[in-house]
């Protein structure tokens, strides 16, 4: 039987995980300059450790040899999003992405079709390429799209599991199917005010953009115009800035580009 050298082994993994995370990263990047709400929240990525890999070829009676073949999950991304809503937006846009830079082998939908457990989330297996010192080759990764409730009962849960070595008291179990439940009554709640939610992630948004243009403005205009009149902008600002009144920020915020251009600091 041949050893593995692990280090070699997970290299591409790693690399696989590390675009994967960069992808969906800056498609929340583009949700967010385009000033729309991004059903990403954030990105996570793992490459499984080595004892977590043989633990699971173990377990399900795969062969050392075989390991690259029969774990799927050895590379690793989890997309968190805010609202199960979003979780369908999440999914589309990989499926639209089948055939283009990743290929979908298989999803499972356990929101639909939640686990006995109570476990809930949405996973793909996907072959993903990439490009190695030894030329190109094809990484088996999985993507799970979850909400931050979920994700909060999924980590506690694997934590248990590993502590009682995956065999969990029954009141245990009976308690965490509850805390599933109650998580899920959350999200759903959290879904009835979404518009509610997204409507104030756009104000602060607009408030902090605005914020920025104004503190940039007197910024330029320190180096135009005379020491107290500089002085006067950001007293003015610290002024209008207390009251938190956006309509009088944008006001100020047309003043200070008005002078700009006498002074020709546009």
């Amino acid at each position: 039987m041949e050893i593995i050298n692990w280090s070699l082994f997970l290299l591409p993994y790693a690399q696989a995980v590390d675009e994967l995370k960069l992808k969906f990263s800056n498609l929340r990047r583009d949700f967010i300059t385009a000033e729309q709400h991004s059903p990403i929240e954030h990105v996570e990525g793992r490459v499984k450790r080595v004892g977590a890999i043989l633990n699971k070829a173990r377990s399900k009676g795969i062969g050392y040899d075989q390991i690259s073949e029969n774990i799927e999950d050895i590379a690793g991304i989890r997309i968190i999003c805010r609202f199960v809503e979003d979780i369908d937006k999440v999914v589309e846009m990989i499926c639209a992405r089948d055939g283009v830079d990743l290929h979908i082998k298989e999803s499972h939908d356990y929101i639909t079709n939640t686990k006995p457990s109570g476990y809930r989330s949405y996973h793909f297996n996907i072959a993903y390429p990439i490009v190695t010192a030894d030329g190109p080759i094809s990484i088996t990764a999985e993507i799970q799209i979850r909400t931050m409730a979920m994700d909060f009962w999924a980590t506690i849960e694997h934590s248990l599991k590993y502590k009682y070595s995956g065999n969990l008291p029954r009141g245990l179990q009976e308690r965490l199917i509850n805390a599933a439940e109650a998580s899920f009554m959350l999200d759903q709640e959290m879904g009835h005010i979404r518009e509610e939610i997204v409507a104030a992630d756009e104000a602060i948004h607009l408030h902090n953009d605005l914020v920025d243009q104004i503190l940039k403005n007197v910024a330029k205009l320190h180096f135009k115009t005379e020491f107290e009149e500089a002085n006067d902008f950001n007293r003015q600002f610290m002024e209008i800035y207390s009251e938190n009144n956006l309509e009088r920020l944008k006001d100020f915020n047309k003043q200070l580009k008005t002078i700009a251009r006498l002074y020709s600091v546009e």
